[in-house]
């Protein structure tokens, strides 16, 4: 863990332990925290794109795990918004994992299109990267590699979800391929790999949104537990 900018940045085994503090110890479950991430990021996605999503076309790249369940929230709440949403796995359907996959099926289920990674990401508005987690470690494995290729050689604008995919969260290093966001929104707390000058350049704006861990995690990493008071998203830089 550092302090800096006001913030505690944690590494990906710190953020683990948050986790499940407020999971084991407080009782908030997963498919809690994956609503408010999922949400924060439609909301931020909606602010990337001028305020107003219908008519907008996004299209959002998800994983397996976690982050990819982030990635569906959004992409549910962005079509009930009005935006022409498509869903790109980044692998079988079969790999997905339980919470994910009850989100798969719920965007499935309102009509949300969705393609394996060997589709064509196509013309956007945005695209949210929902690939990779902060557990991700080393370069990343096909087929993802090959949908994070495909996604930085979009004119489109990227929105990173908690981080870009191929980034270690802890030390920083790009992995190959990584994406490049013009903005991340992180989740609980920044991740101590993003001060590394390397991982500066690929983040983009970097924000931090509340997804209601709640205050005993924010005092164990010595920040205080009033980050949110004024608006669930604030500005890292």
């Amino acid at each position: 863990m550092r302090l800096e900018h006001g913030f505690a940045f944690l590494s990906a085994e710190e953020m683990a332990e948050a986790d499940r503090m407020a999971i084991e110890s407080c009782g908030i479950d997963v498919l809690s925290l994956m609503e408010n991430a999922g949400l924060r990021t439609a909301e931020v996605a909606r602010e990337m794109l001028g305020g107003e999503v219908l008519g907008k076309v996004v299209c959002c790249l998800v994983g397996r795990g976690n982050n990819g369940g982030d990635g569906l929230v959004a992409a549910r709440h962005l079509y009930d918004w009005g935006a022409s949403v498509r869903v790109m796995l980044g692998g079988s359907r079969k790999g997905v994992r339980d919470v994910p996959a009850r989100q798969l099926a719920a965007a499935e289920k309102i009509g949300i299109e969705t393609a394996g990674p060997e589709g064509d990401i196509g013309e956007a508005d945005l695209l949210v990267d929902a690939l990779l987690g902060y557990g991700s470690r080393g370069d990343p494995r096909e087929p993802v590699a090959t949908l994070i290729t495909k996604a930085t050689k979009s004119a489109a604008r990227t929105l990173a979800v908690d981080i870009p995919s191929g980034l270690d969260a802890t030390s920083g290093e790009p992995g190959h391929p990584c994406i490049d966001a013009d903005l991340t929104l992180t989740f609980g707390l920044p991740k101590v790999g993003f001060l590394n000058p390397k991982a500066r350049t690929l983040l983009g704006d970097l924000y931090l949104a509340d997804i209601s861990l709640p205050p005993n995690v924010y005092t164990h990493f010595s920040q205080a537990s009033s980050l949110f008071r004024v608006r669930p998203v604030v500005r890292v830089w």
